[in-house]
């Protein structure tokens, strides 16, 4: 049940779309611009750095909140065994939301910018592996799709690797399951970034800048 009640949390969480939101409040509806995707790396196309980045902030926050309910309001009632398990159900619940909400037809982001609030909430050592892998990914080849793709592989192999060591005090039962739900989040983020993975392996996958070149 707590299960249950942690991804119904993310998933509300999740439906706060920050970038329709942004989007309509500009008269424009993100979905019919750029690529279609109502994320971050879309408004920041669409609507320039600033927006990008309230967007940003915005989809992380959302995640963020939906794990710290599970952490300090469902999990403590359930145990230790399964805080991290029931933070990452809040998680999953809240990409979810951002990627198919309801009342969108179930059209709706990537869940990226989601899965950072979770990496940031999750442990301090998957912060530091984000951070290294998106921004050092990003900065070198300019895409941000090669960076969340990266992330979310260093992801797995992180919580594999430390749940092994014993890090998040769990049963090898709770470990199990953790490592099956993050695997489920991993194939549709890849999933989602299908078209991305194609335009990668041509070459052909567009590039993005914070700041406009010289000359365009």
């Amino acid at each position: 049940m707590a299960r249950l009640i942690c991804l119904a949390v993310g998933y509300l969480c999740g439906l706060f779309q920050t970038a329709y939101i942004y989007g309509k409040s500009k008269g424009i509806d993100i979905r019919q611009k750029g690529s279609g995707n109502a994320g971050t790396t879309n408004t920041l196309r669409t609507f320039g750095l600033k927006a990008g980045i309230t967007v940003l902030f915005g989809d992380i926050l959302k995640c963020i909140i939906a794990c710290l309910i599970a952490r300090f309001i469902i999990a403590p009632k359930m145990g230790p065994d399964i805080n991290y398990l029931l933070v990452l159900y809040a998680a999953a619940g809240a990409i979810l939301g951002h990627n198919f909400p309801f009342y969108m037809h179930f059209k709706g982001g990537k869940g990226i910018a989601a899965t950072a609030g979770l990496i940031i909430c999750f442990h301090w050592s998957f912060f530091i592996m984000g951070v290294i892998v998106f921004f050092g990914t990003f900065f070198t080849t300019h895409y941000v799709s090669l960076g969340s793709l990266l992330v979310y592989a260093g992801f797995m192999i992180q919580i594999i690797i430390e749940g092994q060591m014993g890090v998040f005090g769990m049963s090898q039962t709770a470990l199990n399951e953790m490592y099956i739900l993050a695997g489920v989040l991993a194939v549709m983020a890849y999933y989602k970034h299908r078209e991305n993975i194609g335009r990668l392996l041509r070459g052909q996958e567009r590039k993005t800048y914070l700041k406009k070149k010289e000359g365009k």
